[in-house]
């Protein structure tokens, strides 16, 4: 895809993919209807307000569902001002979900694909329907990446279990481009003004319009990959060092999705700061210390801290401070 064309370029061949997306969700759908999620009940006010439900699916219905949600990604990216880099790991990550709940081969050959017809635009909503419905979307991709990876990372950690490494490391490398586009997805989310973030959608996540703050911690497919991410560190938690000397590739394979790992929990303080300043996190207590940006710096550091002996270019810095810390 031609992520860094001309804005003109780059929205057509957004249309033609998001056109494409539909197709395939149409002859899924052929085969067997999408559930009606909005009909089921939410298990926390998070699933919610993002429009997200837990259900079990057949291998075609979770194939479907999970299209739609990239379509409508896509459907939407033709607008968003989003950056080439985001956009370039957004879509790989879609591109690795249909193939991953697809079971597709990836296409080697791409000037063979036949062109699709990008139908016409309808007519335009407002930009306020438009920034808020983007806020959803984003953040729904979000979750089906989240979702994806934690699949994958286990895959990996199954497989590591039973002496498959050529199989983990396949896995390990699916899982990082999804947890590279992570980043992407949320930036996704919060391609909307700020001021318009902070008057309209940010009252709705609190109360007295929900029971409870919104919190990121609250999504249950994050909490799955960071479980995942558990695991496959108490399957091979040997430093960076131990690990190259016996399996080089496996230990790069692990490094490029901490790296990845730590790079998100970067782009999520860089993202809050441009989107509340120095504001406080809606989900902290009103006793704590820190503002949202010190909090996820903190997430951060601590994430940084215990990586940085499993990584070729570990953060040793901070991996001293907060070991410090720990015994002062």
């Amino acid at each position: 895809m031609a992520t860094h064309a001309r804005p003109v370029e780059r929205a057509l061949v957004l249309r033609q993919t998001a056109a494409a997306a539909g197709e395939l969700a149409a002859v899924l759908s052929a085969l067997a209807p999408a559930v009606a999620g909005e009909g089921m009940p939410a298990e926390s006010t998070s699933q919610s307000f993002f429009r997200v439900r837990e259900v079990e699916l057949s291998d075609q219905q979770a194939a479907l569902h999970g299209v739609l949600v990239i379509h409508r990604g896509l459907e939407d990216l033709c607008d968003a001002p989003l950056s080439g880099a985001d956009l370039a790991l957004e879509v790989a990550g879609m591109r690795q979900s249909v193939l991953d709940l697809t079971g597709a081969a990836p296409i080697a050959d791409l000037d063979s694909v036949p062109p699709v017809a990008v139908p016409e635009p309808g007519a335009e909503a407002s930009l306020e329907s438009v920034w808020s419905a983007r806020w959803l979307i984003g953040h729904q991709v979000h979750v089906l990446f989240n979702v994806c990876a934690a699949v994958a990372v286990a895959d990996a950690t199954r497989h590591l279990r039973h002496g498959d490494v050529d199989a983990a490391l396949l896995r390990l490398a699916d899982a990082t481009v999804y947890v590279r586009g992570f980043p992407g997805a949320m930036t996704h989310a919060s391609t909307i003004p700020a001021d318009y973030y902070m008057a309209a959608i940010r009252r709705t996540m609190a109360p007295p319009s929900v029971d409870i703050p919104l919190s990121g911690r609250q999504h249950r497919g994050y909490k799955l990959f960071r479980t995942a991410m558990k695991d496959l560190l108490s399957v091979v938690p040997d430093s960076y060092e131990h690990l190259a000397a016996r399996a080089p590739e496996l230990a790069e394979a692990r490094g490029a999705l901490l790296e990845a790992d730590i790079v998100d929990g970067e782009r999520h303080v860089t993202l809050a700061y441009s989107m509340v300043h120095l504001r406080r996190s809606i989900a902290q207590k009103p006793e704590g210390p820190d503002n949202a940006v010190a909090e996820l710096r903190l997430m951060r550091h601590r994430r940084a801290a215990q990586y940085a002996p499993l990584i070729r270019f570990g953060d040793h810095y901070i991996a001293d401070a907060v070991a410090g810390l720990r015994h002062s």
